[in-house]
């Protein structure tokens, strides 16, 4: 008889109560707003209301005196030391950064750039002075729309450019030999299909506005921030100010909420850290939720040209890409290569032959874009299942049978894609099979065709989207091939302590994505021990 020791139910794919849920629900969280330090001063930030202007002159002799305000400073004041906003993602060689101060010192370029911010004992009374400031602005030609920016004679957004062109990135997969030449499957396509589709701006709105807090500390600061990349925010604010990286400490308290709206170093934690080392105390900066609105980065605004071709039969033989990406005013940490992310994606989950993807980066005097949920691929998902249903609509087909007769199968993985990305693993016809089976599919089909026939005044309307990720691009590989600044990598340590009981230290920020919830369950998976004997630090 063989003794077989009982062995733990798989803890991953369980039902479990979250871990960080508690402390959240009950009140005790650590806002960074909720946060004072001794001698704290409050920050205000006066913002332009103008999206393109010279500043001519400000007076704050009126605001300097207002009770309760202890100092009040603008752009000439911090511009020799307050550097520029980084860009950690030159997508190309001859890429043009204008540079970004956090405190506006000649001109403003978008409505709600920094002017000028006040300092004092609280916050009402930095808010009430603001009014106080006597700013007066010479008018510029605004530049709105991305194509007029790049026309011949058009405004300059910034003085110290040529062109309102940041960049222009290209990709073709005949001439990179990851495919067939686009222009060959262009000339004898059988089918055509060309459109427009334009991804509109949008603005993150995460539950708590994004808050600050710095104390100097001798030569070096303390930063909490509501950020979702404390470390890449302790280099770069180190780079910017000149400060040595040591003698920097980045934290991330209780992050209410993100969506790549925190993925950032902001102007507001550049201009915190120049007042608190200024006066040498504490400073506390929190936006309004107009604030945040106006000044903190946007999301998409791109113009999408997308050409499809086929034969008469349904196959695919080529997808040709076309953006105009809208910039903003200023090239912000990834600003740059968000558009540039989806040219995996446009391809998504089918066999093309052909492939080219060409994005234009364009200056205009608006708020500034950079990463918000899913960074340039949910943008790319939508172009290319659109264009599928314009193709099924032109070819008479099926969407639906479409899809599946031109998708990658699952006996065709791994399977290196017109792009160059190799997905290691897929199904999408039982994926797809089960889908349409919960949802029935058939039935509803039916009863959309009964109801067109009928000439019901309630009809009914049947989409299909498919979606696939590009994850786990490390070690850095794809990035580095991209010229971005930083490693796709991440590190944790585990310990287990004596009384058996486990540790987890990891780096990985969270703000509301449940990390120490998961990573309990994939830590007592590998070790065999009980999910709450895991502790993630």
């Amino acid at each position: 008889m063989t003794a077989v020791a009982d062995r733990r139910a798989a803890e991953i794919g369980q039902s479990r109560l979250r871990k960080e849920d508690q402390h959240l629900i009950t009140g005790r969280t650590t806002w960074t707003d909720n946060m004072t330090l001794p001698g704290m001063v409050h920050l205000a930030i006066l913002r332009s209301p103008t999206a393109h202007a010279t500043i001519t002159s400000i007076d704050v002799s009126e605001a300097k005196s207002r009770p309760g305000v202890i100092a009040v400073f603008t752009g000439q004041d911090f511009a020799d030391t307050q550097g520029d906003l980084p860009c950690a993602w030159p997508v190309t060689p001859d890429m043009v950064n204008p540079g970004a101060p956090s405190l506006a010192v000649t001109q403003v370029n978008h409505v709600g750039e920094a002017v000028a911010v006040i300092a004092a004992r609280d916050k009402v009374s930095a808010q009430d002075a603001l009014e106080a400031i006597d700013i007066e602005y010479e008018p510029l030609p605004s530049v709105m729309n991305m194509e007029d920016a790049l026309a011949e004679g058009s405004q300059l957004v910034h003085p110290n450019t040529t062109s309102n062109r940041s960049y222009t990135w290209p990709f073709e997969s005949g001439a990179s030999g990851t495919g067939a030449s686009i222009d060959e499957a262009l000339a004898g396509a059988e089918v055509t299909v060309k459109r427009r589709f334009i991804q509109q701006r949008l603005i993150p709105a995460f539950m708590e506005p994004r808050s600050t807090v710095v104390q100097p500390i001798g030569e070096g600061v303390t930063m909490w921030s509501a950020t979702q990349i404390p470390h890449i925010l302790r280099t770069m604010l180190a780079l910017t100010l000149g400060i040595a990286e040591q003698k920097v400490r980045v934290i991330a308290p209780d992050v209410g909420g993100g969506f790549g709206g925190k993925l950032q170093v902001t102007p507001e934690e550049i201009i915190t850290t120049l007042v608190a080392r200024k006066l040498g105390k504490p400073a506390k900066y929190t936006e309004s939720r107009s604030e945040s609105l106006m000044a903190a980065h946007h999301g998409r605004d791109v113009i999408q040209d997308v050409t499809i071709t086929a034969k008469r039969d349904g196959t695919v033989t080529g997808l040709d890409i076309h953006l105009f990406a809208n910039m903003g005013a200023y090239l912000r940490l990834v600003t740059p290569g968000v558009p540039i992310l989806g040219a995996f994606m446009y391809p998504a989950i089918y066999k093309i032959p052909a492939y080219r993807f060409v994005c234009e980066g364009v200056f205009t005097t608006t708020t500034p874009t950079d990463a918000y949920r899913g960074a340039g691929r949910p943008e790319a998902t939508y172009a290319i299942e659109r264009i599928i249903d314009e193709l099924a609509v032109e070819l008479g087909r099926d969407p639906m049978e479409l899809r599946r007769q031109n998708w990658i199968k699952h006996e065709e993985f791994p399977f290196t894609t017109v792009c160059g990305l190799t997905y290691d693993s897929g199904n999408y016809e039982a994926a797809t099979e089960k889908a349409l089976e919960l949802m029935g599919w058939d039935e509803l089909r039916r009863e959309q065709a009964e109801r067109r026939e009928r000439k019901d005044p309630v009809q009914l309307g049947l989409g299909i989207s498919t979606f696939t990720e590009m994850c786990g691009l490390a070690p850095s590989r794809v990035l580095g091939s991209l010229d971005y600044a930083a490693g796709g990598w991440e590190n944790a340590s585990v310990r287990v302590l004596a009384t058996g009981k486990v540790e987890v230290v990891t780096g990985a920020s969270a703000h509301g994505q449940g990390h120490e919830t998961a990573f309990s369950q994939i830590v007592a998976d590998r070790l065999g021990v009980p999910f709450d004997d895991v502790e993630v630090i």
